[in-house]
């Protein structure tokens, strides 16, 4: 993350913290960076100095007025400006990590080989909460090389559950390895 992300997210995040309303801004700002991870043409596009700066500030506008918290559409209408929208992510990335310090929330990766149904979701939130003592934000991966149980990365330590490393720990017991 660049020293303007984290200045512009820190700034964003001050300011809808002070109208409380950091909480649906975040989710907007994801979904905003969700989207032009799937339309890179589009950034492409609004980062294109050949067009003024009136013009990729109209697109955005026209793009996302009433769609997204007038914040958060001044605030990319700012980074359009200032040739730097490309930095969005870092913003998100910076105004993600202040909302979840303020807000008690832990980012937890979970890793299986199939997609968690919503009880499985619902208790692994639970039980990492109770483990944590904080909410939980769930990602998820799915990896099909996991065969079966969990891979859990969380407060930077990692929680193998998978039946890979379970006879791995079988086969390094019964040979003396490891």
């Amino acid at each position: 993350m660049t020293e303007l992300a984290r200045e512009y997210g820190s700034g964003l995040y001050a300011l809808t913290e002070e109208e409380k309303i950091s909480p649906a801004v975040l989710e907007e700002m994801q979904l905003l960076c969700q989207c032009f991870r799937a339309q890179p043409d589009f950034l492409r596009l609004l980062s294109n100095m050949s067009l003024s700066k009136e013009e990729r500030v109209g697109i955005l506008d026209h793009a996302f007025r009433g769609q997204v918290h007038p914040y958060l559409l001044n605030f990319l209408k700012i980074l359009c400006e200032r040739g730097a929208l490309g930095e969005i992510y870092g913003c998100e990335e910076a105004f993600r990590a202040l909302y979840y310090q303020d807000y008690g929330v832990v980012e937890a990766h979970v890793t299986t080989g199939v997609p968690l149904n919503e009880d499985q979701r619902a208790r692994m939130i639970e039980k990492l909460g109770a483990m944590s003592g904080k909410k939980i934000a769930l990602i998820e991966k799915v990896d099909p090389k996991v065969i079966g149980g969990v891979l859990l990365e969380m407060n930077g330590q990692r929680y193998d559950d998978t039946i890979r490393h379970r006879l791995q720990k079988i086969y390094q017991a019964m040979t003396g390895e490891g």
